[in-house]
C-alpha cells in the first residue's frame, strides 16, 4: 500500500475519495426517494441530512453505509434472527476490505470545531491523514474533492466545512458531508455496517498484517432506532459485539492466525457480557476507559486460501442482544 499521487501521464485508478463521490451524486438525484435532505451552505459544498432534520430511509442507511466504504462494499439487508424472533440484519461484502473498511470506514476523525463534534469516517480521513493508521499501511490521498459521513445529532456549519477542508487541503466547495445521528434509520444502519471493519481493526491492533485478508463478508442485527443517541450508541455496539458474525479470507501462515485468533471476537475482553450501555455507564461515559479488545464481532470465522484450514472464534450472544433491543 504506497501513497497516491495523481499524474496526468499515466491512467490512475480512482481514489477512494473518487469513488465515494460517484455514489453521492447519485444519492443526489434521489434524495426524496430515501427521504435525505440538502442542507443550504454559502461554502460550495454538499452538505446531505441523513437523520438530523429528517426521517431517512432503510435505503440512505445502505448508502450511507456504502459511501462510508468509498462504495467498495456491497451493503444488504436480509433475513435473520435475534433470540428466536425473526430480525433483519444487515451484511456487508467486500473484495477490498483494507481499503474499504480501515482507510475510508473507520470513525478515526473527532471533528471538533467550536461547540460542534462528530465522529468522522469515510475517505476523507485519507486526504487529511490524521491518524497513524494511515502512517501503518503507508497511504495517503491527494484529493481533488473529499467525501466524510459524520455522526452527529447536529448539522455541521460553515466554519466546520472550512475546517474539513483545510486539513484535507482542497477548497470548501469540494467538500461532501453526509450526516446522521446514532439514534436514526440511517445512521443506526452505517454503525452496523461496521463489522468486518471492527474485526480488521482489533487484528491490526494485535499485530496480524491485514493487507493478507482478501476479501471479507459480516453481518450483524440491525437494532431498533433508540429514542436517543445514548441509547443508541447502546444498542448498534451490542448489535456487533454480540451479533456480529464475520468471515474472512486470509493468505499466510496458520500460525499467524492461531496466535492471536482467540483474541478477536469481542468475548475475549474481560468487560464482555453485559448490555454496552452499562458498560459505558461503569465507565463514567468515557469510551477511553473501556478496554479496547471489547470493539470487535461475536464471532469470526477465517479461511486460509493457501493451506485450506478454517478458524473459528467466538459465538453470538442472543440473551445480552435481547436484554438490549427491549424485547
Amino acid at each position: 500500500m504506497t501513497e497516491q499521487d495523481r499524474s496526468d501521464d499515466e491512467p490512475q485508478d480512482p481514489t477512494l475519495n473518487e469513488l465515494a463521490f460517484d455514489l453521492v451524486h447519485q444519492i443526489l438525484t434521489a434524495t426524496e426517494t430515501m427521504r435525505v435532505e440538502p442542507v443550504e451552505t454559502k461554502t460550495g459544498a454538499i452538505v446531505l441530512d441523513f437523520g438530523v432534520e429528517t426521517t431517512g430511509s432503510l435505503g440512505a442507511g445502505l448508502a450511507l453505509s456504502e459511501v462510508c466504504m468509498a462504495s467498495l462494499a456491497d451493503v444488504n439487508v436480509v433475513a435473520g434472527e435475534v433470540a428466536g424472533v425473526g430480525w433483519p440484519h444487515l451484511y456487508v461484502q467486500t473484495d477490498s476490505p483494507l481499503e474499504a473498511c480501515l482507510l475510508s470506514q473507520y470513525a478515526g476523525w473527532k471533528v471538533s470545531v467550536g461547540k460542534f463534534f462528530a465522529m468522522g469516517s469515510g475517505p476523507m480521513r485519507s486526504a487529511a491523514g490524521r491518524e497513524e493508521l494511515f502512517k501503518d499501511f503507508g497511504y495517503r490521498e491527494s484529493a481533488i474533492g473529499v467525501v466524510g459521513v459524520l455522526e452527529s445529532g447536529e448539522l455541521p456549519g460553515d466554519d466546520v466545512v472550512r475546517y474539513i477542508a483545510d486539513k484535507c487541503g482542497i477548497t470548501e466547495d469540494k467538500v461532501a458531508l453526509l450526516v446522521a445521528p446514532t439514534a436514526s434509520i440511517a445512521g443506526n444502519m452505517q454503525i452496523v455496517s461496521r463489522s468486518i471493519e471492527t474485526a480488521l481493526h482489533k487484528m491490526h491492533a494485535l499485530g496480524f498484517d491485514v493487507a493478507n485478508v482478501e476479501a471479507a463478508c459480516g453481518w450483524a442485527p440491525i437494532p431498533p432506532v433508540a429514542a436517543d443517541d445514548f441509547a443508541g450508541i447502546g444498542r448498534t455496539n451490542d448489535a456487533i459485539l454480540y451479533g456480529g458474525r464475520v468471515t474472512l479470507w486470509v493468505a499466510g501462515e496458520d500460525e499467524n492466525i492461531s496466535d492471536i485468533g482467540a483474541q478477536i471476537p469481542s468475548s475475549g475482553s474481560p468487560s464482555y457480557g453485559k448490555p454496552f450501555r452499562d458498560i459505558f455507564e461503569d465507565a463514567g461515559r468515557d469510551f477511553y476507559k473501556i478496554d479496547p479488545n471489547l470493539f470487535s464481532p461475536a464471532e469470526v470465522v477465517i479461511h486460509n486460501v493457501e493451506t485450506g484450514k478454517v478458524f473459528v472464534y467466538g459465538k453470538t450472544n442472543h440473551e445480552v442482544l435481547r436484554r438490549s433491543f427491549e424485547f
